[in-house]
């Protein structure tokens, strides 16, 4: 998977790093989300929830071609993020 970070549309605060957002695309039990609002789907926006490789889970808005993904928003999970990844990790290891 190759990432678009040239003139990123937002400013990465120091709690996470381009590789950390990287890493949590990496994560094998990542959600990705297609949102079913109008606003988004007609943007081609997509959610993905997933872990860096130090645990942190971080939620992003993004979009893709397929090819390259170019991420426009970041942040970490907040406590209802966090409830919902458990939830679905809990599923997809109980299935």
């Amino acid at each position: 998977m190759e990432f678009d970070w040239n003139n990123s549309p937002f400013a990465l605060d120091g709690s996470l790093t381009e590789r950390d957002i990287e890493e949590s695309f990496e994560d094998p039990f990542a959600v990705r989300l297609l949102p079913d609002s109008p606003r988004f789907a007609v943007q081609s926006r997509y959610f993905n929830f997933g872990r860096s490789a130090s645990g942190t889970g971080i939620f992003s808005v993004y979009r893709t071609n397929g090819r390259v993904v170019r991420v426009i928003c970041s942040r970490v999970f907040t406590d209802a993020e966090e409830y919902f990844y458990q939830r679905k990790l809990k599923q997809m290891l109980d299935s």
